[in-house]
């Protein structure tokens, strides 16, 4: 079979940078050979060999809070959040496109603004009618019935109890949603003092989580209160984010788990609001009073996270107005900036541990024979300045399953 030969790269392999100048063959939708310390790749007839000057060959990037129905992108501001349906379906599609243009070759959702418009979407994407990444799609995000902080859309059978939260699960799963992210506590951001509020009953998440082990998928929750945190993991959710307040037992609980659970914090929201200028109508001062207190526990609290050998990940709850979708490779350099990463080190991040996070750790992830073909050709070095990933212009080549989303060939074309 004719295969891609991608020469003359420096290989960040998903674990580290490897030694001098290499070569990968992408045969199919698979990695077939990686060559390095110099060494060359023997081309078989009908194969393309691409150049790759001096760049950086990496995994695609992993984004593991995406919210592809969040309005806002760098393609469009939009100052709310709620859309006509129609505007709504095509703007998620739109915003799977626009990671994918930036390299971000995965998504995990951690939470949608329509029951089923990412379900929908994920089967146009892996049939190959739409551009997007690989994508955990999840149903709509699930707070109580009395709870109007963000009103993400209507549920049906939206109750309270046990039994009403295993039938949102039930439905969820039998629609074809992977993830089911619940609001365990509030936010606030959206409304001051909510962060301390929890939403659900242990019986009520312990329940999800019968529920989501008896249907087969994921649960996700937000959860910024301490208890919260605990609440999650004793009910069994798979991803937590933001976990701002969690304490000494609550850390000696996710160290407990730690093979089986992973976090994203969301520093991208945080760093947003902080820099945020507002029109003068619209008083951001208590949504920043509250970043500026969460980022300065998230500066403590996740390199003890990282020490504990904690699953940390880059994901930063792109698309609000402020934050939109398509700059979310900012979130490695707020890792590096605020957490104390080495650039290595958040880039296996948001690459070797995204595939795990995907459920496909054997195969997702890293530059190695047999893995898949999602790969960034990269106009620089990322290893030693991972802002290189924010110029979407610096990304010669986007490859996903073996196939050019952006190729190299065409890259100098329409400023792409």
């Amino acid at each position: 079979m004719a295969g891609i030969i991608f020469n003359n790269v420096r290989i960040f392999d998903g674990a580290q940078l490897r030694a001098g100048i290499g070569a990968v063959r992408v045969e199919g939708n698979r990695i077939s050979e990686v060559a390095d310390g110099g060494r060359l790749i023997a081309p078989q007839a009908g194969d393309r060999i691409i150049d790759g000057q001096g760049g950086t060959l990496m995994p695609g990037l992993v984004e593991a809070h995406a919210h592809l129905s969040w309005p806002s992108s760098v393609e469009r501001f939009v100052p709310g959040m709620a859309l006509p349906p129609e505007d709504l379906v095509l703007t998620t599609a739109r915003n799977a496109r626009i990671l994918l243009d930036h390299g971000f070759t995965s998504a995990y959702s951690a939470g949608s603004l329509s029951k089923s418009v990412e379900v929908v979407l994920n089967t146009f994407i892996t049939s190959g009618g739409m551009p997007g990444p690989r994508l955990v799609a999840s149903s709509i995000e699930r707070s109580p019935p009395t709870i109007d902080e963000l009103d993400p859309g209507q549920v049906a059978d939206h109750g309270t109890g046990p039994e009403a939260v295993r039938e949102f699960v039930k439905q969820c799963a039998s629609i074809g949603a992977k993830s089911v992210k619940f609001l365990l506590s509030g936010e606030d951001a959206l409304m001051p003092g909510a962060s301390q509020q929890l939403l659900y009953t242990q019986e009520e998440a312990s329940a999800a989580g019968e529920q989501a082990r008896e249907s087969g998928v994921w649960l996700a929750c937000h959860a910024q209160a301490n208890e919260a945190v605990k609440m999650g993991l004793r009910a069994g959710f798979r991803v937590l984010y933001h976990c701002s307040y969690a304490d000494s037992e609550a850390l000696d609980m996710l160290e407990a788990k730690r093979d089986d659970i992973f976090i994203a914090p969301a520093v991208g929201i945080i760093q947003a609001t902080l820099d945020a200028t507002p029109p003068p109508h619209f008083d951001m001062a208590h949504m920043k009073a509250s970043a500026a207190e969460v980022l300065a526990l998230q500066k403590k609290l996740v390199p003890e996270l990282k020490r504990r050998g904690l699953k940390v990940l880059p994901g930063g709850d792109y698309g609000f107005p402020f934050n939109p979708n398509g700059r979310n490779a900012r979130d490695l350099e707020l890792f590096v900036e605020h957490f104390g990463y080495s650039p290595e080190e958040v880039l296996s991040a948001a690459t070797l541990l995204g595939g795990e996070l995907m459920g496909m750790g054997d195969e997702l992830g890293q530059v190695k024979p047999g893995f898949l073909a999602d790969l960034l050709l990269v106009d620089g070095d990322p290893v030693a300045d991972v802002t290189v990933l924010q110029d979407r212009r610096r990304l010669r080549a986007i490859m996903k399953d073996g196939r050019f989303h952006k190729d190299p060939a065409l890259a100098g074309l329409a400023g792409a």
